[in-house]
Order: structure tokens, then C-alpha cells, then sequence
């Protein structure tokens, strides 16, 4: 299976807690103004890499916490990401992922669409929301504006409404 690509990081700090390898889906229609990844939101721009190419790559880096799917928007290709995220997640690594949609879209969404339900539930925290340049804030931890949320997805999932993320004190228990 393939999936387009804008590009990826072996080794960040500002996409999540911890080091994360971080992917940038190919494809976004939100467009919101001001975006950090502008080059992203063309579907046919990127490049189609095989997820097994990318798996390798991300078993090689050794030091990191957990990885990111970022873009663009990766909820437009679920299906190749929900693959790669069950992947992920047998390594033993956390995955956050960015999305312009809300947990509460993506929710409903994901009552119609399984890839959507696959790649939602094998988040440990979605990032969510479009970015709003007026509501820009750098001081916020892994977003850019004031509306965007970290929701802590597995609670989310199971209260049936968004669960806001709060950092533990203890990393070993980040990702239970």
C-alpha cells in the first residue's frame, strides 16, 4: 500500500511529547490561512511511498517517544494510515496525529468510514481543529492557535465526547 507524502522529520520536538518521527500527508482541503505546511494541501503534490518503506524507516530511529502524523490532512488517507498505525503501535510507540476537523467531525465521521474509526482509535492524542491565524499563540505546546485542542483520544472514545490531554508528570506513563 502507498500513500502520498509531502515529506517526513526522523527527529522532532515540537509535533508531540517526546522525539517523534513525524509524516506530512500530501493533501489538505482546508487551506487554512496562514498554514504552517501550505506546500501540503495539493492532493497530487508529494510523493507516493510504499508504507513499508516508511515502516523501515521509522523501526531505524531509535530514540524516539512515539510518532506524528501531521500534513496536510492525514484523516484524507486513512485508509494507508490506519495501516501504518497498527504498525506503529506493535512497536510499542505512541501516535499523535493533526487534523483541521474537530474530534467531534471526525467522530461522526468515523461512524461511516472504518480506515477514518481505525486511524482515530490508534491516536493516543489528535491535535484538532484549523489552524486560525487570528488566534495564533506560540506559546501553546505542539499547536498554533488558541482553538486547536489536544484530546486525549482514547478517553475521548470512550466518554463518546472530547477528553482534553494533560500532560503527566512521568513520561513512562504518557502512553499507557
Amino acid at each position: 500500500m502507498k500513500i502520498r507524502l509531502a515529506g517526513y522529520s526522523p527527529e522532532s520536538v515540537v509535533d508531540g511529547p517526546g522525539i517523534r518521527f513525524v509524516l506530512f500527508a500530501q493533501g489538505c482541503e482546508h487551506a487554512c490561512p496562514g498554514c504552517h505546511n501550505p506546500q501540503t494541501h495539493d492532493r497530487e503534490g508529494g510523493d507516493l511511498v510504499d508504507l513499508a518503506e516508511i515502516f523501515e524507516r521509522i523501526k531505524k530511529a531509535k530514540l524516539i517517544r512515539g510518532v506524528t502524523f501531521s500534513g496536510g490532512e492525514p484523516y484524507l488517507q486513512a485508509a494507508p494510515l490506519a495501516q501504518l498505525a497498527r504498525q506503529v503501535r506493535a512497536l510499542g510507540l505512541g501516535l499523535v496525529t493533526y487534523s483541521g476537523y474537530t474530534f467531534e467531525q471526525l467522530y461522526a465521521m468515523a461512524a461511516r468510514d472504518k480506515n477514518i474509526r481505525d486511524l482515530l482509535a490508534a491516536s493516543d492524542i489528535l491535535v484538532d481543529g484549523k489552524y486560525m491565524a487570528g488566534q495564533r499563540d506560540i506559546s501553546l505546546a505542539f499547536r498554533g492557535s488558541a482553538n486547536q485542542r489536544l484530546i486525549d483520544v482514547p478517553r475521548s472514545l470512550l466518554a463518546g465526547q472530547a477528553v482534553l490531554w494533560e500532560e503527566l508528570d512521568t513520561g513512562d506513563k504518557l502512553f499507557a
